[in-house]
């Protein structure tokens, strides 16, 4: 993956609040502990973002071991349930960090099992950069999809053995998640997925040999997409050949469906961040939800 396949992660950065200088000291195993935002991320928006409490939750981190790697992952679920729909949650460019933790208990408190994994902890700590370029530069450029798509396996392995139920398996993420979430959609076993503006289309590399585009018509499950008319870094055409591909693939393929939103940049679901935009990211979280219910995931 290039620098400029993040164009629009750091056009989505606007003027705001630096973070705490803490924030370049954390370990990755800390980062999926959810405490704090990630250096990089900033600037972050002046008011405070969603926070949903972890009262009632079985929340916090878990690791699980791919290969002999011990993968950390933030875990939320209700507490003391079992049988429970599992909802991947995968991270931004950024990690595991809080606002990816918050995510997970917002679908914990929906009846979801959500797990994030660090997909990165092998390649370094995302929330020691202060820079997205040098994030990119030296962990998320060296993250091969193969890896990935591996680590998620571990994540279902891992929840089906922890109060989640193997039959009903969902996963959704956000940029750079985004993408995964098409990918893992032609991989893993889940039932439905919903990729946050993720990018379609990209140059093959040897970490990232397939992109959306490539895999549309093999999908085994069917996704939604959520994107914004006015992201710089996902030009409408790119959307118009993905349904395209789908138009003329499997039957999941077949099932997915957009929804643009008008005038919303990229990153539009992250509250935390100047480019939250409240009307869409309340309508997409209404709309994945009823997506994953929709196709026996909830």
């Amino acid at each position: 993956m290039k620098l400029d396949d993040l164009q629009s992660d750091v056009s989505a950065l606007l003027p705001g609040r630096s973070t705490e200088a803490g924030a370049t000291r954390r370990t990755a195993l800390q980062a999926a502990l959810g405490v704090g935002y990630a250096a990089a991320a900033a600037p972050l928006m002046a008011q405070t973002a969603i926070a949903t409490p972890a009262e009632g939750l079985d929340a916090g981190t878990i690791q699980y071991s791919v290969g002999g790697f011990s993968v950390p992952a933030y875990r939320a679920a209700p507490a003391g349930k079992t049988g429970l729909p599992v909802v991947l949650v995968i991270q931004e460019i950024f990690g595991v960090h809080e606002y990816i933790a918050d995510t997970c208990r917002r679908f914990a408190r929906a009846g979801y099992l959500a797990i994030a994994p660090q997909l990165y902890a092998r390649q370094g700590d995302p929330s020691s950069y202060t820079e997205i370029a040098k994030l990119m530069a030296e962990v998320v450029s060296k993250v091969p999809d193969a890896q990935v798509l591996a680590d998620l396996d571990g994540a279902v392995q891992w929840a089906t053995a922890h109060g989640g139920d193997a039959a009903r398996i969902g996963i959704t993420g956000f940029c750079w998640g985004g993408r995964i979430t098409w990918l893992y959609a032609a991989h893993g076993p889940v039932k439905a997925g919903v990729a946050w503006y993720g990018r379609l289309v990209g140059e093959a590399t040897a970490n990232t040999p397939r992109h959306p585009l490539d895999i549309a018509a093999t999908l085994k499950a069917p996704v939604l997409g959520l994107y914004g008319e006015k992201d710089g870094g996902i030009p409408l055409d790119t959307v118009d050949k993905m349904k395209a591909a789908l138009a003329g693939g499997s039957a999941a393929a077949k099932a997915s469906e957009f929804v643009v939103y008008p005038d919303a940049p990229h990153a539009f679901h992250a509250d935390y961040r100047p480019s939250y935009r409240k009307g869409p990211a309340e309508d997409g979280w209404q709309r994945a939800l009823a997506w994953f219910k929709k196709h026996g995931v909830a």
